[in-house]
């Protein structure tokens, strides 16, 4: 992969790590903010109902936060684009769909696959 391309991803994933980080920044300032005494017995179950999808969301993002991280340390190392199972170079639209991939297409169906007949 030429520098020119790698940068582009590189500053696709800070671009990415840092719209996570402001999300959660403003959840927890509004999470704050909102008064928890609310004396409607529904308006306090909407409030938890938006509270709690709020913070599954925040989860999957913290999940993806850390192969955000894992994916710029690899560029780093020079690691990045190549497949961890088999050693090729991803496709660079898989890498453009999912900047934080680890596998090449076809482990990554290979590995689809096997989770599917193990039932994991």
């Amino acid at each position: 992969m030429d520098d020119i391309l790698l940068a582009q991803f590189k500053r696709q994933l800070i671009d990415m790590r840092d719209a996570i980080l402001s999300e959660a920044e403003k959840t927890l300032a509004d999470m704050n903010d909102q008064s928890s005494n609310v004396p409607d017995p529904n308006d306090r179950a909407t409030i938890e109902s938006d509270r709690s999808f709020e913070l599954r969301i925040r989860d999957r993002e913290r999940k993806l936060l850390s192969k955000i991280n894992e994916a710029l340390t690899r560029i780093k190392e020079g690691e990045y684009g190549l497949c961890e199972e088999c050693g090729c170079e991803i496709n660079v639209k898989r890498l453009e769909a999912r900047p934080v991939t680890t596998l090449c297409i076809d482990c990554k169906t290979l590995q689809e696959q096997k989770e599917k007949s193990t039932g994991n």
